[in-house]
């Protein structure tokens, strides 16, 4: 695959997943804004008014500045610009937080259809670029980050839906990629240790334990693993982007259960 292809699958996604959460912010009632979410000091509005935030950045948007103060949510540099968006648009009223994003994005994908970005590893626009990311990197991000916002809210707000989109697959696939990184670097069983991650909706994965201590990946899944995981595409965003425990029955651990609930105990890799 080309990377003009890549990217513009990373587009596609993105942009479906932007139309699937405009359209959960229009069905909330004026009570909803200010549920809370799995993120700590967030309710609804300050999720909506963060993904806001950043895709006014990237269509050409102000570069915001603002006091943060001492939150105790707040953790390191990346806590604080992530909380820019939430300070800024405190006073905002919902609707124009919808409008922004929506003009935003509309402005933003109009100019990736005209202009296409075509090098996967040419530096990430603005800040983003600033801290070493690519344009691959941002593209790829950015469904994933707006589909689990929208997850947060449907959460919070008990309205769920949207497991089967295109943002859920592209989100899915793209975290159970880091399953090697969870078992060999946070877990560290003994060498020689297989593990099988079978998410649903996406296809197994299967690693094992090398010499140097890191999650190999199979060609192909063993049928006896040292342990095996199954869970519902659901219970792994949840466990995968740090957000709660699974609900009961989610996971199903076979062979080494010490080892599988270790696993699961580690398994946020996105914030």
């Amino acid at each position: 695959m080309s990377d003009s292809e890549l990217l513009a699958g990373y587009v596609d996604a993105w942009w479906s997943s932007v139309q699937d959460f405009l359209a959960l912010l229009e069905e909330l009632d004026p009570e909803d804004w200010t549920t809370p979410t799995d993120l700590a000091g967030w309710d609804v509005k300050a999720v909506a008014s963060h993904t806001a935030h950043l895709e006014s950045l990237l269509a050409g948007g102000p570069d915001e500045q603002a006091e943060i103060g001492d939150l105790p949510h707040v953790t390191g540099p990346m806590g604080q610009f992530t909380e820019i968006g939430v300070v800024t648009r405190r006073d905002a009223d919902p609707t124009a937080i919808v409008e922004e994003l929506r003009n935003r994005t509309a402005a933003r994908h109009a100019t990736l259809v005209a202009e296409p970005p075509t090098d996967a590893a040419a530096p990430a626009p603005g800040i983003f670029g600033m801290i070493g990311w690519s344009t691959r990197t941002l593209l790829r991000n950015r469904p994933l980050d707006v589909w689990m916002h929208e997850q947060d809210i449907r959460r919070a707000v008990g309205r769920p839906g949207g497991m089967d989109t295109a943002g859920a697959q592209h989100t899915a696939d793209y975290l159970v990629e880091a399953f090697g990184f969870v078992v060999g670097k946070r877990v560290a069983p003994p060498v020689g240790t297989t593990a099988v991650l079978a998410v649903e909706g996406s296809a197994p994965v299967a690693v094992e334990i090398g010499e140097d201590g890191r999650g190999r990946t199979l060609a192909v899944v063993p049928e006896q693993p040292t342990v095996r995981l199954d869970m519902d595409r659901e219970s792994f965003i949840v466990l995968a982007g740090g957000r709660r425990a699974a609900a009961p029955g989610g996971v199903r651990i076979t062979g080494d259960s010490e080892l599988g609930q270790r696993i699961v105990d580690h398994f946020a890799t996105t914030p």
